[in-house]
């Protein structure tokens, strides 16, 4: 495998939570190692998602290397169930869904591990909307849905956050640009 890439493209010294959660998978072994792709799969995508968001944020100092991990097992679980996976190439669909459930399960418990409550109520907050957003859908909701969920791990959630997850939890109209405010942390108009 080549470098680890860092965001301004260069050579970096650690590796990318990609390639240590694929990494982990090996190392536990069992049917989800099976499951990892070639090193060239790992190329998909990464770089500056969820996770990196989410570790960048105060709450996560002095830890950010778990929490980025774990946010991209989280997310990688995600991808399972509605988009492309970077680090894992189920050859079944119904296979890649119960993966992505295990991904879900693991980042959790890294979480709960650590004793972050407050981001695990958010993850899950994250992982529902989500799939409502994808199952009605509307992923361009989704994916506002986990850039404002990774900034409420990272930074703490707002009114604004409390907000735009009421309203994406009611299906409302203006549910995207609430997110979409959320995540860039700017505070809601009245």
């Amino acid at each position: 495998m080549s470098a680890p890439r860092g965001e301004d493209g260069t050579a970096g010294s650690a590796p990318s939570a990609l390639a240590r959660l694929a990494e982990l998978l090996r190392e536990q072994g069992g049917l989800m190692a099976t499951l990892v792709g070639a090193d060239g799969f790992l190329v998909r995508g990464g770089g500056r998602g969820p996770a990196q968001i989410a570790a960048r944020g105060p709450r996560t100092q002095g830890r950010r290397e778990e929490y980025e991990l774990l946010v991209e097992t989280i997310y990688e679980g995600y991808l399972l169930h509605y988009g492309a996976a970077r680090v894992l190439d189920p050859p079944e669909e119904d296979l890649g869904l119960l993966a992505g459930d295990r991904l879900y399960a693991l980042g959790l418990a890294r979480l709960v591990a650590l004793g972050d409550t407050e981001a695990v109520a958010e993850l899950a907050d994250t992982i529902t909307l989500g799939a409502l957003a994808q199952a009605a859908g509307q992923p361009a909701l989704a994916g506002a849905v986990w850039e404002a969920g990774a900034r409420a791990v990272g930074w703490g959630s707002s009114i604004a956050h409390m907000r735009a997850k009421r309203l994406a939890f009611a299906g409302a109209p203006g549910a995207i640009e609430a997110m979409r405010t959320s995540a860039a942390g700017v505070p809601a108009s009245p």
